[in-house]
């Protein structure tokens, strides 16, 4: 009753200390994770007349790129140039520095359109293609750079846990692009998406792809979640609720295989002196150990070579043909009249001794 009480008083503690952090912030619409709290975020269209006069102060952002970018960006600077020549923003790309600056004029008018300008080169800097990443542009339109690079440190499970992202023939980044209505690049280390406004999508996506990354769900769990969260979207009476009740809850369960149990110990294993005593190397010298695995090295490549070239004859060679008719029928019956007096025999001198 004691500890009951204790943590009790604890977990009342936290939340009291919470509420005052929290007291003087103000909610947010994208803290809620209800679908009608996406509403709150309208994009008003900016019209060049509610900001006659020109900006006070320049703004730029720089983003570098990688080498092997440097053709593809060359061909698209021109669309890119034109796309940012509308809104009053100049751009500039240095192939030497290897980067990509954007920058406000006078006749800028829209002073977010240079964070927007931004976005649309980090978004060339990760493959996107021009046609796709100049709609970030628009009022309605945002985007997310997911670094997934940092989550996982080995590079062989890295590369199996960003291929489930993918899926057989990228069947599993059209599924999600289709139910988070985003459109999703997972290049090297970084996962580029495009969404809406209201970010319900990318917040789907960005959850997603930690979870995928940390090995903590995987992404057809998640896709089986959004497939049953779009039945209770038709229904007009549930389109602005939390359906937290009505989705599926999953627990993390640790499954460890037990090995059967043996009182005796398992076999030492042969050392590196045990193997050399047996091949007779360890009374050796450096030098005669360096001489005979160079002797020994062309031998192992022509039998690996021989071995490669029977395998690519045996696919050439072709299937034996098998013999048709009354000859086929012989062979059988002869066969089994052979394995019959084979059975017989036994059974003959049984009854003889008898």
């Amino acid at each position: 009753m004691a500890s009951e009480g204790g943590t009790n008083a604890a977990a009342t503690a936290a939340s009291a200390t919470s509420e005052g952090k929290n007291r003087s912030r103000k909610g947010k619409p994208w803290d809620e994770d209800d679908p009608g709290s996406s509403n709150l975020l309208k994009a008003e269209k900016f019209e060049p007349a509610s900001n006659e006069g020109a900006l006070l102060e320049t703004t730029s952002f720089s983003t570098t790129f990688a080498k092997d970018r440097e053709e593809s960006l060359l061909e698209a600077w021109p669309v890119v140039k034109g796309a940012l020549k509308e809104h009053g923003v100049s751009c500039k790309l240095s192939v030497s520095e290897g980067s990509m600056t954007v920058s406000t004029t006078r006749k800028t008018r829209d002073p977010y359109i240079v964070v927007k300008a931004r976005d649309l080169t980090r978004l060339l800097s990760r493959s996107v293609p021009v046609h796709q990443a100049i709609k970030i542009l628009n009022d309605d339109m945002t985007c997310d750079i997911i670094k997934i690079g940092d989550l996982v440190r080995n590079r062989k499970r890295f590369s199996e846990r960003r291929d489930r992202l993918l899926g057989p023939n990228m069947s599993t980044l059209k599924a999600l692009e289709n139910l988070t209505g985003c459109y999703i690049l997972v290049q090297g280390n970084t996962v580029a998406a495009m969404g809406s406004l209201d970010g319900r999508g990318l917040k789907q996506l960005r959850k997603i792809a930690e979870d995928c990354m940390n090995n903590i769900k995987g992404p057809l769990d998640h896709i089986q979640e959004l497939k049953k969260e779009r039945e209770p979207a038709k229904t007009p009476a549930l389109a602005n609720e939390s359906w937290g009740r009505i989705l599926p809850k999953y627990e993390k369960e640790n499954i460890k295989l037990k090995k059967p149990y043996t009182p005796f110990p398992s076999p030492q294993q042969p050392s590196k002196t045990d193997l050399e005593l047996e091949n007779g190397k360890y009374s050796l010298s450096d030098k005669k150990k360096s001489t005979k695995k160079l002797q020994e090295k062309p031998d192992k490549q022509s039998k690996k070579v021989d071995g490669n070239k029977r395998k690519r004859e045996a696919a050439s060679i072709p299937p034996k043909e098998s013999i048709a008719g009354s000859s086929e029928s012989a062979m059988a019956t002869s066969g089994d009249s052979k394995v019959a007096d084979m059975v017989a025999m036994p059974s003959k001198k049984k009854a003889k001794k008898e």
